[in-house]
């Protein structure tokens, strides 16, 4: 008899773990069941960017072809590792890295032959292009505007370039760098100069104001801009008319020119035309031989990553002031 309750015994288990089993298994092919019901989740994310002109334009993914009509924007991206389709036209030789790259004209004069050559998913220009924007999107383009009037714009340009390639982190370090440079620079201001920044080219200047980027840089540097409170031009409001009469009147002790030309034609051009009123001779900049003219790459057009260096620039010349 106990033979016969023990067999029982261990039947009546193998049943009961037999039947558990069953539903373990019939759980596990529900789960599975369910799963597979579920639609497949996806990591694909459209980019979304806003540009310097307040534009918001949306991707399925980063472009894959670029091009840009600044040498300064070509900087950014070229720092942020973006292969580049096209570039902006230069005089004489380019360097060996861009060599092969199809020229596709400057912000003054855009190549449209060639820039419909390159076909590139994004274009990137200055604000002074949106005249032609139609005209890219009709041919599969997008435009991105970019700024350059500030260190703030150059870092938040390269930042846009960052989210809009999928570089994120690779933007950030270069923000990063270049916001503890400037700080690391600025820590030791020179003295307050009283300086004119005159932007032109031979029969055609301008004065930079305070919220154009070398009058940020000239800030930044300690210097004081005698033209801060001139009223600025409706088309250019980065600058105002040259008033000969205000500068003569406010004395700068330094005179800064700017310019995208040859540098000695352009100064000895300015100096001319200013010679025209005796009282200019009077100025303390030109009596001390304080009219100099800034490095064009640097000044002359945006520097892109490189503004550290058109900051520190604008240190040493007004250190040098006599």
């Amino acid at each position: 008899m106990k033979k016969l309750a023990s067999v029982l015994s261990i039947l009546m288990l193998l049943f009961v773990l037999s039947a558990c089993g069953t539903k373990d298994e019939k759980a596990t092919e529900n789960v599975v069941a369910a799963t597979a019901e579920q639609p497949e989740e996806t990591s694909h994310k459209t980019i979304e960017v806003t540009d310097m002109t307040g534009q918001t334009l949306t991707f399925e993914k980063a472009p894959e072809t670029v091009a840009t009509l600044s040498s300064g924007d070509l900087d950014m991206l070229l720092a942020l590792d973006i292969e580049i389709a096209g570039r902006p036209t230069v005089q004489g030789s380019p360097v060996k890295e861009l060599e092969g790259i199809t020229e596709v004209g400057n912000p003054h004069q855009p190549n449209f032959e060639k820039i419909a050559e390159v076909n590139p998913d994004v274009i990137i220009a200055a604000p002074s292009f949106k005249q032609h924007e139609a005209n890219m999107e009709r041919q599969g383009t997008k435009v991105i505007y970019t700024a350059a009037n500030s260190v703030e714009d150059i870092k938040n340009t390269i930042g846009l370039f960052g989210k809009l390639f999928a570089k994120e982190q690779q933007a950030k370090t270069i923000q990063d760098t270049i916001t503890n440079e400037i700080e690391k620079s600025i820590s030791e201001k020179a003295d307050a100069v009283k300086t004119l920044l005159v932007y032109g080219a031979p029969g055609t200047y301008m004065v930079a104001l305070p919220n154009s980027l070398s009058g940020n840089l000239l800030e930044l540097a300690g210097g004081e801009n005698i033209a801060s409170d001139f009223p600025n031009e409706e088309k250019y409001p980065q600058y105002a008319s040259l008033s000969v009469e205000k500068i003569i009147e406010r004395n700068p002790e330094m005179v800064m020119l700017i310019t995208h030309g040859e540098p000695e034609a352009v100064k000895a051009a300015f100096e001319g035309e200013m010679l025209k009123n005796p009282a200019w001779k009077n100025l303390d900049a030109v009596k001390s031989g304080n009219v100099i003219v800034l490095p064009s790459h640097l000044f002359g057009t945006n520097p892109g990553t490189k503004v550290v260096d058109a900051l520190e620039v604008m240190k040493e010349s007004l250190g040098q002031v006599k």
